[in-house]
């Protein structure tokens, strides 16, 4: 095992090394920096980081302002982005005060052959995330949402694998324990106290940077033999926060791969805020009673990849079919009892919707409960978006009868700004769907549409 995780490193930072370098625009600055080319190299050396700078060096008014106005997660974000692409290698935390970040940016620009302002436009950073994906897919970069303590943060999946639960929290390492990775929470806590505290254990810990912020700290440095990133949120009494530590030997991978995880990591998240596109390693879905065999219909983009599909409380569902073209999946309870089909004959009419579905634990203070939401129709779009879990749901209209299907997405523009979107899957398409496979719903039968929806868990490894 140790041989074989020693051997994934080594392909993983010749892959992700000349990531930047396959995007439109971003060109290898190996000879502008006068740095060999990184054929064999670790995945930061593959760019010139920006040289450490000065404690006190201050970023010039006009471009902290500029930073200043974006949010704080899409200044993590471009920090995270710089240092997948090697342009960053200093301490997480989003902090554009720190000049090294400001360089990096320009360095970028360089290499991108644009105008070194030090404030990326939406071009630029519509390629700067593009340029970070091949080393983030290199690693299996994945946004997790943790129920032991309700923090939501990315994880490099291809290089650890969940240990289960700590005293506190979370625990994920690689075959020797090269890296680690454990979150936490602490209940009535003290932000400052707890910071240094941190600084200060366990032993053998030096520290090199640390930044206490009203609501957050960062702190990094070395511990024994490994490097460490910690980063931790407060939030009313409670302090949630993760730590990463990797093995020197790994930091060519690592190094980027640890402030990503820092900078990723949410202790109290929106609940109703959008994920980025792509699959989670526990999705939260509905699904509609179709008859009273065991036959549902689901979505099919969170059903898709599946370890095990559960419907609770009824146990496990298998996915025996899906339709790319409509978005929908057929899943089929075996043994099951007591089943409510939905009357799915009638065609909805209007504009105006009721959406039946069962949110997302972290939308309802982790129920699991049949939940209502308003919503009108514009063509296939609907607004407002419902809340997570509500994909799958059914639409129904002011009589009661079947307009469809609800299929939500998160969609990035070219900005690389996140937003989730709601689209109605036709009533007829699902029937079209159903009955391609043998699957007649009960015409004018069911009960109240409440009873016919059920919550779906698709895990994934």
């Amino acid at each position: 095992m140790n041989a074989r995780f020693t051997a994934l490193i080594a392909c993983l930072a010749l892959a992700s090394a000349p990531a930047a370098g396959r995007v439109a625009k971003v060109h290898e600055p190996a000879a502008q920096t006068g740095q060999k080319p990184a054929s064999k190299a670790a995945h930061k050396t593959a760019h010139k980081p920006a040289k450490k700078k000065p404690a006190g060096k201050t970023t010039p008014a006009a471009i902290a302002k500029a930073y200043a106005a974006m949010s704080a997660d899409e200044r993590l974000a471009i920090q995270s982005d710089l240092a997948w692409t090697g342009y960053y290698d200093g301490p997480p935390g989003g902090d554009f005060d720190d000049e090294r970040v400001i360089d990096a940016v320009k360095l970028f620009q360089k290499a991108s052959k644009d105008k070194e302002t030090g404030v990326l436009n939406e071009e630029e950073r519509a390629h700067l995330a593009a340029a970070a994906e091949p080393a983030q897919r290199a690693v299996g970069w994945r946004l997790i949402d943790d129920p032991a303590i309700g923090a939501r943060f990315g994880l490099p999946e291809k290089l650890v694998s969940p240990l289960g639960a700590s005293r506190t929290g979370s625990r994920w390492n690689s075959g020797h324990s090269q890296i680690e990775i454990n979150d936490f929470q602490l209940s009535e806590a003290s932000l400052p106290a707890l910071f240094e505290a941190e600084r200060k254990a366990p032993r053998g810990r030096r520290v090199e940077a640390s930044t206490l912020k009203p609501d957050s700290y960062v702190i990094s440095g070395t511990q024994g033999l490994k490097n460490f990133v910690t980063r931790a949120e407060s939030g009313g009494s409670a302090v949630r926060g993760i730590t990463v530590l990797y093995d020197q030997a790994t930091v060519g991978v690592m190094a980027p791969v640890a402030i990503a995880v820092a900078n990723s990591f949410r202790g109290f998240p929106d609940p109703r805020a959008a994920l980025p596109p792509g699959q989670r390693a526990v999705e939260y879905g509905t699904a509609i009673v179709a008859d009273r065999s065991g036959a549902l219909i689901a979505a099919g983009q969170d059903t898709a990849d599946c370890t095990a599909i559960t419907v609770p409380p009824f146990g496990h569902a298998a996915r025996i079919a899906e339709d790319k073209a409509s978005g929908l999946a057929l899943l089929r309870l075996y043994g099951a009892r007591e089943l409510v089909p939905a009357t799915l004959a009638d065609e909805g009419q209007g504009d105006d919707l009721l959406l039946v579905g069962v949110a997302d634990p972290s939308a309802q203070q982790g129920g699991d409960v049949v939940t209502k939401a308003a919503a009108h129709r514009d063509g296939q779009s609907i607004a407002p978006t419902p809340d997570p879990g509500f994909s799958g749901a059914a639409a129904i209209d002011a009589r009661g009868r079947f307009a469809g299907t609800v299929e939500l997405k998160s969609v990035a523009d070219a900005a690389g700004h996140v937003t989730r979107q709601a689209t109605l899957i036709p009533a007829a398409a699902v029937r079209a769907f159903l009955t391609g496979h043998g699957v007649t719903p009960p015409p004018g039968q069911g009960g109240g549409i409440e009873q016919s929806v059920l919550r779906v868990i698709c895990v994934r490894q």
